[in-house]
């Protein structure tokens, strides 16, 4: 049976990343990153991290959802065909899933610039600082980490579409990371299997809309060769 992920406390309507920005306002800044360091991640990020780290833990972050409304001309697009990649909307009953990795000593540095060029320059995201609760309460506490988010503010930012435009988008979209399908069977696998009682809507409307596309995609190259 499943159950729906956890909610964010009423405590006067006030929205969970406002109630942060004292303390987190906006990421990375100036000064010089102290370790040890959490980095969140909810994309590629929680089956291909590319960069060293401590320890992983599985858990979720309130106030944001996630949604395949992020252009990538990159590592699952190109300039011609651009992919559509993950990002997070702040939303008041939002409750994203991924993975917090720990990152200490010569691993902060490190890791922050290969992210910096991974996420920012070629993905058009900037970083914040948000709450992450881990999935085992054995774990240790919630502690504040890095997160990558791409506004609708970046040149490639996509926006909302059906879950069928979406999947239709991906199906014929890759870039230097690998096809567009990918990302997003690896992401819905990763859900399924790290945090079943999560049921994502969206993530998984996509998926389902993209396998009953593909069958027709086969069998059209099939009359094509047939001919």
């Amino acid at each position: 049976m499943k159950r729906e992920p956890p909610q964010p406390p009423s405590d006067g309507g006030e929205h969970p990343a406002v109630r942060q920005q004292d303390e987190v306002s906006s990421a990375a800044g100036d000064a010089p990153p102290k370790s040890p360091l959490w980095v969140f991640g909810y994309g590629s990020l929680v089956w291909r991290p590319d960069f060293e780290f401590t320890s992983r833990k599985v858990g979720y972050i309130r106030g944001y959802s996630r949604r395949f409304w992020q252009g990538d001309t990159f590592h699952r697009g190109s300039e011609k065909m651009p992919g559509r990649v993950v990002t997070l909307l702040e939303d008041y009953d939002g409750c994203t899933w991924g993975v917090a990795y720990e990152l200490r000593g010569d691993q902060v540095a490190a890791s922050l610039k290969y992210l910096n060029m991974r996420e920012a320059v070629l993905g058009g995201y900037d970083t914040k600082l948000v709450k992450f609760h881990p999935q085992d309460k054995e774990a240790g506490e919630p502690v504040l980490a890095l997160v990558y988010i791409a506004t609708s503010q970046n040149p490639s930012y996509l926006g909302p579409a059906s879950e069928e435009d979406i999947a239709a988008q991906i199906i014929v979209s890759s870039g230097r990371s690998g096809h567009n399908i990918e990302y997003l069977l690896r992401l819905a696998d990763f859900m399924r299997y790290c945090c079943p009682q999560v049921e994502d809507e969206h993530l998984f409307s996509i998926e389902e809309a993209l396998i009953s596309i593909l069958p027709c995609l086969y069998h059209g190259e099939e009359s094509l060769v047939e001919e």
